[in-house]
Order: structure tokens, then sequence, then C-alpha cells
């Protein structure tokens, strides 16, 4: 347990508490000093008080910081694509196959296991369970993933994917000729009725999802796109491609692997491919991109 006094003065007269404990710890968010303060964490003048507490000169001020919950996920040493890291944050390549945080049935092998390992700091940052995990990807799909390694960051990522402030460009190959060179699915994304693992387009009870694809390049039985999805719910891209029948090459889910003559890749041939967005301290605008991987650049190939 961290713990801290401060005697308030002029300058800070009717000052939020929960506005002052944010600037005097500027390396935690608003949002988790407000749940320490709830918590009982901060007392003025001997009582405990609330986040709205308007602070007056002359008050006292105590205030303690748990320490950060034991995290039992272990650290592994697995290789990672690192494609651009700072103090703050860090952005990898993820291959096809690795699950992004543990779940029931993938304990180890995970990219939070081999981040906990990269970044010695990480544990405890935005969540025990998925430390520094702003966005992720499934299982099969390849690319882009951001972490954040300070509670700062964390929050200033996760408000911009909530704001759909960030710029995501995945590159895709699915099945058929597509009679549009460009278009926008809108329709609603929720669970399907049947299947707990699918999601289904045109959900009465759905949430609002909307995506942009792009034609890059058109074969005679499939095709490869660049996809922009405005919102980012679960499945998103692959549901909203299968439900206007141009599902995702080798995504077993939803349709992918029908038809006869069509390539055969091991996974669905979907790749988080460009990432930009604003510094999380900074506010520069930064962007990554991640090349097509091996196994989709020579699907693209072989139909030339």
């Amino acid at each position: 347990m961290q713990r801290y006094e401060f005697d308030i003065d002029l300058t800070c007269e009717k000052k939020r508490l929960d506005l002052f404990l944010t600037e005097v710890q500027s390396e935690i968010t608003r949002s988790y000093v407000k749940k320490l303060i709830d918590g009982g964490h901060a007392v003025v003048n001997g009582t405990p008080a609330k986040p709205n507490t308007r602070l007056k000169t002359g008050d006292h001020v105590e205030w303690s910081i748990p320490d950060p919950e034991p995290l039992e996920i272990a650290a592994e040493s697995i290789p990672l694509d690192v494609i651009f890291e700072d103090a703050c944050m860090i952005v990898v390549n993820k291959p096809p196959g690795m699950v992004v945080h543990p779940a029931p049935g993938h304990h180890s092998g995970t990219l939070v296991n081999a981040l906990l390992a990269h970044c010695q700091d990480l544990k405890g940052i935005g969540g025990v369970e998925r430390p520094g995990i702003v966005h992720r990807l499934d299982k099969d799909t390849s690319g882009l993933v951001m972490a954040a390694k300070t509670e700062m960051a964390f929050a200033g990522l996760a408000k911009q994917f909530k704001d759909r402030d960030i710029k995501k460009v995945y590159l895709a190959l699915v099945k058929g000729q597509l009679a549009q060179r460009q278009g926008t699915i809108d329709t609603t994304i929720g669970r399907h009725p049947h299947h707990r693992k699918k999601m289904s387009a045109g959900h009465a009870r759905g949430r609002t999802a909307q995506t942009r694809y792009e034609v890059i390049e058109q074969f005679d039985r499939f095709a490869y796109l660049r996809v922009l999805p405005r919102t980012g719910r679960t499945h998103q891209i692959r549901v909203h491609l299968a439900s206007i029948g141009h599902p995702i090459l080798g995504d077993k889910l939803y349709g992918g692997t029908q038809g006869s003559g069509l390539p055969k890749i091991a996974r669905q041939a979907l790749h988080a491919h460009h990432l930009e967005l604003k510094h999380p301290v900074s506010s520069q605008l930064i962007s990554f991109e991640a090349p097509l991987p091996d196994d989709m650049a020579s699907l693209r190939l072989s139909a030339k």
C-alpha cells in the first residue's frame, strides 16, 4: 500500500477531490482515482470523502493506493514481432493462431503471456486478466495489436477506441466476385440465436455496425479487399462480409471454406494491416503497418 498526505493551499481552493488527486498522481486515470475514493482510500480532515468533495484551503488529505493485485498469468519468453515501442505503448504484429489473452482452454502461449515477459511493468495495467490490452484480434486473424504500458496510456487508447477515432484497415481474401468495387455494409450484429460461438447480421436486438470495403484485386473465384470497420463488434468483418455472400476464405465459422475450386488456407484470410491514431500522451498523429503475411500473400500470388 502506497500512502500520501497533502495540505491544500489557495491554488486548489474549491477543486474537486478526484480532479486534484488525478493531477498529483498523473500516472493513474481519473476513473481509477474515483474507484479508489469510493472504496474509502481518500480521507479529508479525518473523514472519508467522495469524488465530488470540494477542497478548501487548510484541508488535510490522506490518500492511499493499494498495491496491484497479484497476476497469476505467467510471463513466457515467446518471440514478438514488435512494430513500435516506447515508454507508453507497444504495437506488435500478431501471427495467426495466437490467442490474445488467456481464457478457458488457452492458459499459455498467448500474446499477453509474451507481453508480460517483454514488458516488465505491464502487470495490472488496465486490469489483471488482460493487462495492457485495449483491443483484440480473433485467434486466427493476424496483424497489428496495441497494448498500453501505463494507466494513462491505457485510458487514452481506450477512449480513442470508444470514440471511434482510430482508423483501422484490414486486408481480406473473400469468396466470389463482387458486383461493386466498393461499398458499405450497415447492418446490426448480435449473438446468433442457435450457435453460441457465432454472431449474426441483421439481428433484431443487435448493435449497430458498419463496415466499408474496397476491391483491390478481383480474381476468378475470390477477391482481395481493403476493409475499414467503423465500429468494433465481435467478428464484425467476418459476419458482415458473409452476410453479403462473400465470406472470408478459410473461415470455418462463417462459410469461407465452402465451394469447389476455392484456394485453401488453414485459417481465415484476414489481416489487421494498418492503424492510425493519436499518441496517448503526446497526441502526435502516428500510424503503423504490418505487411501481408506469407500465407495470404502466397494465395494471392497463386491466382495471378
